[in-house]
C-alpha cells in the first residue's frame, strides 16, 4: 500500500528537531522524499542518516536568501522536483513590548516571518514548474501558531510575526490558486517541544503551576505533542486536502472555540 505523500519531494525548514522533526518523519514514512534544511547541521544530518535514502540535509539559514536558494537547487539537484515547502523554521520570544530594542525586533521578526517570507520566493519557480506538470499540483505550508489566530499580553512581537504568517497564506492562496499551487497554515497551541521552556516562562516563573495553566486553558485538558501538528500538516500536504487553500488550522484542542 503506498503512502499519502508516495513520489513526493518536500523541503521542511527547521526540520532537525521539535515539529520540525515530528513533520520529516511523517512525511518520510507516507512515501515522501524530504530535505531537512537547518541551522544544526549535527541534529539535521543524524536525523537524514537514521531516515535513510529518503532524506537529505543542508544547511539553511532561511533569514539568508542565498542559503533559501541554495537550499531549493540541493533540492532539485538531489531529488529533481519539488511538490511541498513547508516554511517551519521559527523562534520563541516573551517579554514586555515596551523593552523591545531594535536588535531583538530584527531577530524576531526576522526568524518569523521575513525568514518564510525568502524561502517562499526562492522555492516559487520550483513550486510553479511542480505544479504546472502535476494534477496535483504543489503546496505551500507555514507553521503559524495559535498566536497568529488570537493575542495574550507578554507575547506581542511573536503574535505580530505570526499574524504576518497567516495573511500571508490568506493572499498567497489567492495569488498562486490559478498556479494550482494550495496554500494552507497550522496553527497550533503551546506544544510539547525544546521551544516550550522560553514559552513557559511568560506564563509562570514554576514550570509544574505553567504548565498547569496551560493544561487548564485547553478544553481537551492535554497539550498536544509534535505528532498531532505533523498529522495536520500530512493532511493539508496530501491529495485529499486537494480543495483546501488559504487555510489556518487551529491544533489547540478546542481553544478557538470558546
Amino acid at each position: 500500500m503506498s503512502g499519502r505523500l508516495e513520489g513526493k519531494v518536500a523541503i521542511v525548514t527547521g526540520g532537525a528537531s521539535g515539529l520540525g522533526r515530528a513533520v520529516v518523519e511523517r512525511f518520510v514514512a507516507e512515501g515522501a522524499s524530504v530535505v531537512i534544511a537547518d541551522i544544526d547541521d549535527a541534529g539535521a544530518g543524524d536525523l537524514a542518516r537514521a531516515l535513510g535514502d529518503k532524506a537529505a540535509w543542508v544547511h539553511c539559514d532561511h533569514t539568508r536568501t542565498d542559503d533559501c536558494a541554495g537550499a531549493v537547487a540541493f533540492t532539485l539537484d538531489r531529488f529533481g522536483k519539488l511538490d511541498i515547502l513547508h516554511n517551519n523554521a521559527g523562534g520563541p520570544f516573551t517579554g514586555a513590548f515596551a523593552d523591545i530594542d531594535d536588535e531583538t525586533l530584527d531577530r524576531v521578526i526576522g526568524l518569523n516571518l521575513m525568514g518564510s517570507l525568502k524561502m517562499t520566493r526562492a522555492a516559487l519557480p520550483a513550486l510553479e514548474r511542480q505544479a504546472a506538470a502535476s494534477p496535483a499540483g504543489a503546496c505551500l505550508l507555514y507553521t503559524s501558531s495559535l498566536q497568529g489566530l488570537k493575542a495574550k499580553p507578554n507575547f506581542s512581537l511573536y503574535t505580530v510575526a505570526k499574524h504576518g504568517l497567516v495573511g500571508l497564506v490568506r493572499s498567497l492562496a489567492l495569488e498562486l490558486a490559478p498556479k494550482n499551487i494550495r496554500v494552507n497554515a497550522v496553527c497550533p497551541t503551546v506544544t510539547e517541544t525544546p521551544m516550550l521552556q522560553h514559552f513557559l516562562s511568560g506564563v509562570a516563573s514554576d514550570r509544574e503551576e505553567a504548565m498547569a495553566r496551560l493544561r487548564a486553558t485547553i478544553p481537551l485538558g492535554r497539550m498536544p505533542e509534535p505528532q498531532d501538528t505533523a498529522n495536520a500538516l500530512l493532511f493539508l500536504a496530501s491529495d485529499e486536502a486537494r480543495m483546501l487553500t488559504g487555510v489556518a488550522l487551529p491544533v489547540d484542542g478546542g481553544q478557538m472555540a470558546m
